[in-house]
């Protein structure tokens, strides 16, 4: 059986080691695309600062966007106290500032935490789950969350996410590039190359961005299970809230919203499993279908993988 300390330690080698290849694959695709665009000097320095725009603009707005998209509101303290007593003592046990907290009206049972960095950070959790966990269970997720928020992975995600939405644009410019004209036509000799990398780069970078992205987002998983699992000493209690949730997203839709009965609202919001693919890794576990889709496109691990490794844990 593996401890919590080796899971960790794994978990986040693996995930540095993908933050690393990560940063070169992205720089590599800027000079490919000074390359072909043949900016030079000026043109490296203008995309440059147009990254760095893009980037600062995510950094200090992309945790409000994310909780405006999912129709987040501040909890009422007064109607939620156990969500804020459990969060409150979660952050006092792992020396954090207690983050905002946020809920989510949907019947889907999810929760994700974001924000800027450990002193800038918000909790968001779903109607559903508030309704379906028992007070271990709940523990156990809000460990998980308050785990991303202490392993700075509302960082590393939100650069991975700024990495891989530049490599898009970037994409979709080479693309229109290549579609309306080419840029290598007018380049004599080396235009057949230099039309073949643009091609190269439209089609396969954002493949590449991508996987690597998801690979990194479900180390991550695992080790804010790991870290979950060892602040609350309960690994179980967050397997049983993997179970439920499993569960619920095998079980048909007329019986998910039965199953949420106790909602003042059920369906008064839009399901979690219809945000945004780029955001999706901020979850809790995967709020869009995978039924059809390999688990190398998944932004989280398969649950019956997760449940096993919190099950292996002492």
């Amino acid at each position: 059986m593996a401890n919590f300390f080796d899971e960790i330690a794994r978990n986040r080698l693996k995930s540095i080691i993908l933050m690393c290849l990560f940063s070169l694959f992205f720089f590599a695709v800027i000079y490919l695309l000074v390359l072909v665009l043949g900016g030079g000097v000026f043109g490296l320095f203008f995309g440059g600062m147009l990254i760095i725009a893009y980037a600062l603009f995510s950094y200090f707005y992309g945790s409000q966007m994310v909780l405006r998209l999912s129709r987040a509101k501040i909890a009422d303290e007064k109607k939620y106290p156990q969500l804020y007593s459990i969060i409150e003592g979660l952050s006092s046990a792992a020396q954090l500032k207690m983050p905002k907290v946020y809920v989510i009206d949907t019947a889907d049972p999810n929760a994700f935490a974001t924000g800027r960095n450990r002193k800038n950070a918000c909790v968001a959790v779903t109607t559903g789950l508030l309704n379906m966990m028992n007070k271990e269970e709940l523990e156990g997720v809000l460990a998980h969350e308050i785990s991303h928020i202490y392993n700075n992975d509302i960082q590393f995600m939100m650069l991975a996410i700024v990495f891989g939405g530049v490599i898009g644009i970037i994409a979709a410019v080479l693309r229109y590039s290549f579609f309306f004209g080419g840029i290598g036509n007018e380049r004599g000799g080396g235009g057949g190359v230099l039309l073949i990398i643009e091609l190269a780069l439209a089609i396969i970078a954002p493949i590449i961005a991508m996987l690597i992205r998801l690979a990194i987002s479900r180390r991550r998983e695992y080790m804010a299970d790991a870290n979950g699992a060892r602040m609350t000493r309960d690994p179980m209690s967050l397997a049983g809230a993997l179970k439920k949730i499993k569960a619920f997203g095998q079980a048909p839709m007329k019986n998910r919203v039965q199953a949420n009965a106790t909602q003042q609202k059920p369906q008064a919001q839009p399901p979690v499993h219809r945000v945004d693919p780029i955001t999706s890794s901020l979850y809790f576990t995967n709020p869009i279908s995978m039924s059809a889709i390999s688990n190398l496109f998944s932004t989280h691990p398969p649950i019956d993988e997760r449940i096993k490794r919190l099950q292996n844990m002492h």
